[in-house]
């Protein structure tokens, strides 16, 4: 076994493989952050493969994997095929996937299973290119006997138990992490005074914040007609709506319209810096999603000290404890429930017990937290190949 100078063993090898890298999307900004993370601890020699990146760290060393774009369905297969290749020549001791490839020691799986997302979320038939997703999972699976599976929630494990009739290797639900720091630390009168009269909400109103890039996936239809239900319902509270992200706009302006209610539906556009700040300015945080399998900007919320309301679609229902730090709707489409939870917020004193609840569960999952965790699966696996060899 190679060792230094001083008779140590060097750093274990890490393959990190994603097609792309910190950037926008769940899985490729929970990859950079543990990377990341685990980058500083200076436990690990990491290298990245993947085909598009931001580096964000000196101690990463990255590795361009080809992908052919056409026809469409070449570009997993051929994502997975190079990948493979490379990882083999560059003999790591570690290969954690964020993404579907044939074979790796962890995979953190932050999808579900795609031919059942395909027949029962999207009700299609498999083309070519569901036909090459199905085949690399399928192929992952009948490797996996010794692999470790992180499922980022509930959902997804439940999925891959219904799609399979046993599943393999080693199982466990490892949520993503948050930076505690990053959203705690604002001001919070300073956030308030700066975002609402950048908006034109007044300091006294009840502000419900919502995140998302997918505004139709996300249930911000709901959202709007849950508002206008809660305004009619009490009028004096000057409930608002803060939507950030990107979406069909015109489209939602039109259904705030509709709900007589266009004034307190406000739209920020998407905001790549400063996101935290407008967690701060807020009362609280809804999000009623069709199909979620974890939605970070939830923990975000949690970790800026706001109560959340989520429909048991989303994954991160598994940190919400009901009536405690948030509230988990059965259905995403029940405007009637959405709009008594509202109001239930209305509550002052209620609304900070349970801001603090929430910033309290999103402390346990901090990314340092996080990767001490990562680094414990990978100092076993690393072990148990050891005992085998």
């Amino acid at each position: 076994m190679p060792v230094t100078h001083e008779n140590q063993q060097l750093p274990k090898k890490i393959a990190i493989v994603i097609p792309k890298y910190g950037l926008v999307g769940g899985g490729e900004r929970f990859a950079g952050e543990l990377t990341a993370h685990l980058a500083r601890s200076g436990n690990f020699e990491l290298h990245v493969f993947a085909n598009k990146w931001v580096p964000n760290s000196d101690r990463i060393t990255f590795h361009k994997v080809p992908i052919i774009r056409f026809p469409r369905f070449l570009r997993p297969l051929s994502f997975a095929w190079f990948a493979q290749r490379l990882i083999d020549r560059a003999e790591c001791d570690i290969v954690h996937s964020h993404d579907r490839i044939f074979r790796a020691d962890v995979f953190s799986v932050h999808f579900v299973p795609h031919g059942g997302w395909v027949r029962d979320v999207r009700k299609k038939r498999q083309s070519l290119f569901d036909r090459a997703m199905t085949a690399i999972e399928s192929r992952m699976m009948a490797s996996g006997a010794s692999s470790w599976f992180l499922p980022v929630s509930s959902i997804a494990m439940e999925k891959f138990r219904q799609e399979y009739a046993a599943l393999p290797g080693n199982w466990r639900i490892v949520p993503p992490g948050v930076d505690i720091q990053q959203f705690s630390s604002p001001d919070r009168d300073r956030c308030r005074a700066e975002i609402r009269k950048r908006h034109g909400i007044g300091d006294s109103d009840l502000l419900v914040l919502f995140i998302g890039m997918n505004f139709e996936v996300k249930g911000l239809d709901t959202i709007i007609a849950a508002l206008a239900k809660a305004r009619a319902a009490q009028p004096a509270a000057g409930i608002h709506l803060l939507v950030v992200g990107r979406g069909n706009e015109a489209k939602y302006r039109d259904i705030s319209r509709a709900h007589g209610i266009a004034d307190a539906v406000h739209f920020a556009g998407t905001q790549s810096e400063g996101i935290e700040r407008y967690y701060r300015a807020a009362d609280f945080f809804a999000m009623l999603s069709t199909f979620d399998t974890f939605g970070m900007v939830v923990l975000e919320a949690m970790a800026a000290g706001l109560p959340v309301i989520i429909s048991q679609n989303v994954g991160a229902r598994d940190l919400v404890e009901e009536g405690v730090n948030g509230f988990v709707i059965a259905d995403g489409n029940d405007v009637g429930e959405a709009a008594e939870k509202m109001i239930s917020l209305l509550d002052l004193d209620r609304r900070k017990s349970m801001g603090i609840a929430a910033a309290q569960t999103a402390v346990q999952h901090d990314w340092s937290r996080l990767s001490e965790n990562m680094t414990e699966i990978y100092e076993s696996k690393i072990s148990s190949q050891a005992v085998t060899e």
